[in-house]
């Protein structure tokens, strides 16, 4: 039978980020069983992210503190209102830490040593303590003190020259994707941490920088430009190592077609009846293709256009080329494969109902569990009144 505790059952987290990219390494070890406290700021009224609407979920007639961006990085978190400014609040968090297998914060490098709960403060009411840190530029290098939002971490970090049509400006990424990526390789840290420290009982730094994260996730166009020297063009949907590899339009939308090798493109040019295109010499191997880009297109692009993305799609499909199509997010949570990964969550609270999009982590022995909801500001602030404000009332 599955475990339905999680595999971090008993992993005690407390959570001083906010924004994104802590609150989603945050929200994923809460999924995978861990107790996760959030520290809110009492003076501001918690998260930033509670205020970053419409659309928010409304009680009644009136909005409540529960943004969509909110919640889409804070459920399966317990929230508790201390000021990290006021000596009580320090002694608050000290107390925590003391008690916590995990702490994250995301404040500017240095910003938490004037309140004594920087690292080296912590460690020493809790040496086993295993102490995440993100920041937009990181904790050395002359650009650490410099603010950390998505949209510069994608500027300074490559992503934008790369994304765009070639004739176009820059372009980011259209959800802040440098947070998330810098929260998911922050939550692979932390757990490599924690089990170091379980084996030794020896805590360490975890730190992890958006623009480097960023940096990282450019992967193969990363090396492309270390091997050659040269800056990568922006190509739209184009792929820089791959042709046909897009979107197209078709007769009554677009459609996209992935041809990763030769015996795919030749069946490609069979469905679209263009078959003479798989022997011509500059288009028969990827190589070729990729340098007659121009070329081939002029080929394909009326092609498709004269078919319907249901034809497009049926086609190739039953030729074994990958295919698909391109669907609005409504159109995403509408479809039968939503519904049968559970990508589409509903969670209750107070009788209001919060719409959220599931973890897509599967696990055959330990699944992802949804114990809490994204929680009001404050509502679990009288925990701090316990010997134990982690210990975990509503655990399976």
């Amino acid at each position: 039978m599955p475990d339905r505790t999680g595999p971090l059952a008993g992993v005690r987290v407390l959570d001083l980020s906010r924004i994104l990219a802590g609150p989603t390494a945050t929200q994923l070890l809460g999924d995978l069983g861990a107790t996760v406290l959030k520290v809110e700021n009492p003076a501001t009224g918690g998260d930033d992210t509670r205020q970053w609407g419409p659309p928010y979920v409304k009680d009644g007639a009136e909005d409540t503190d529960l943004s969509a961006y909110f919640m889409c990085a804070n459920r399966n978190k317990l929230s508790v209102a201390v000021d990290i400014a006021a000596p009580e609040g320090q002694a608050e968090i000290r107390r925590l830490a003391a008690m916590a297998d995990i702490v994250i914060e995301n404040f500017k490098p240095g910003g938490l040593a004037k309140y004594g709960l920087d690292y080296d403060s912590l460690r020493a009411v809790n040496p086993r303590l295993v102490y995440g840190s993100i920041s937009g530029f990181g904790q050395t290098g002359p650009n650490r003190h410099k603010p950390g939002y998505d949209l510069m971490a994608q500027g300074f970090g490559g992503i934008m020259s790369l994304t765009g049509e070639p004739e176009g400006q820059p372009m980011k990424v259209g959800v802040g994707i440098a947070d998330v990526m810098c929260g998911m390789y922050a939550c692979v840290g932390l757990l490599a941490a924690l089990r170091y420290a379980e084996a030794t009982g020896e805590g360490q730094q975890v730190e992890v920088a958006l623009v480097d994260s960023q940096i990282a996730w450019t992967i193969n166009e990363a090396v492309n430009t270390r091997l050659t020297g040269k800056a990568p063009i922006r190509r739209g949907n184009g792929h820089p190592n791959i042709v046909p590899y897009g979107v197209y339009a078709t007769a009554d939308g677009h459609v996209i077609v992935a041809v990763g090798n030769d015996s795919q493109f030749k069946r490609f040019c069979g469905v679209l009846q263009l078959g003479d295109l798989a022997a011509d010499p500059r288009f028969s191997t990827n190589p070729a293709r990729l340098d007659h880009r121009a070329a081939l297109a002029e080929h394909l692009e009326p092609a498709l256009a004269g078919l319907t993305t249901a034809q497009v799609i049926e086609g190739l499909e039953a030729a074994r080329v990958p295919v698909g199509p391109v669907q609005t997010l409504p159109e995403v949570f509408a479809s039968e494969q939503v519904a049968a990964r559970g990508m589409a969550l509903d969670m209750e609270a107070d009788g209001l109902t919060l719409p959220l999009v599931g973890n897509p982590l599967q696990f055959s022995r330990t699944p992802v569990t949804y114990r809490h909801p994204p929680p009001r500001f404050g509502a679990d602030s009288d925990r701090l009144t316990r010997d134990d404000p982690f210990a975990d009332d509503d655990a399976p």
